[in-house]
């Protein structure tokens, strides 16, 4: 599995975003870094049960990662146009507007370590990867278990600070300060 230090893989990968239009082969070159921090999440499958809180947790954070110039960015092993028609039967998922990548060759999933070999599906991971496209946190979960979107915020809180930040911190609390 790619972890901290590791760079994210330059693909270009199938993506969906959106309920206006059916999807007509957008991509998204995950090479490309445009400056931004990157929070790429990964769910098990569409039109399940855990995975639309995520998506929907996430997305209302949307404008927090906007403001600490991060893009969101969901994945799953499914493709585009069930991507779309999922969005389409639930508001609160097309409200979710980030771009979904559709992953179903799981090249992506396959590059980034975390397809469940049993199932065929891609683990509840999370990537938050920096400017320069450097992988700087991992979190990854079983199936069954959902995530903290707020959390993943917390933590780009932290690594943004580029400081030593006790257990628990959260933005504007006191950095640890060696003596000097």
């Amino acid at each position: 599995m790619l972890t901290v230090g590791d760079k994210l893989p330059g693909l270009s990968v199938p993506v969906q975003q959106g309920v206006a239009a059916l999807p007509a082969g957008e991509t998204l070159d995950l090479g490309k870094t445009d400056g931004k921090w990157k929070i790429l999440f990964y769910w098990p499958k569409d039109f399940t049960f855990v995975c639309p809180t995520e998506i929907v947790g996430y997305g209302e954070l949307k404008n927090d990662f906007a403001d600490r110039d991060a893009v969101l960015i969901g994945a799953s092993t499914d493709t585009s146009h069930v991507h779309f028609a999922w969005r389409k039967s639930d508001e609160q998922l097309a409200n979710a507007d980030f771009p979904w990548i559709a992953d179903n060759s799981k090249k992506l999933a396959e590059a980034l370590g975390i397809l469940d070999p049993e199932e065929g599906v891609a683990y509840r991971a999370t990537f938050i990867i920096d400017p320069d496209n450097v992988i700087q946190h991992v979190t990854v979960n079983g199936l069954n278990v959902g995530r903290n979107p707020a959390e993943t915020l917390r933590v780009l809180d932290a690594l943004q600070t580029n400081e030593l930040c006790p257990c628990n911190w959260s933005e504007g609390e006191d950095l640890l300060r060696p003596a000097a």
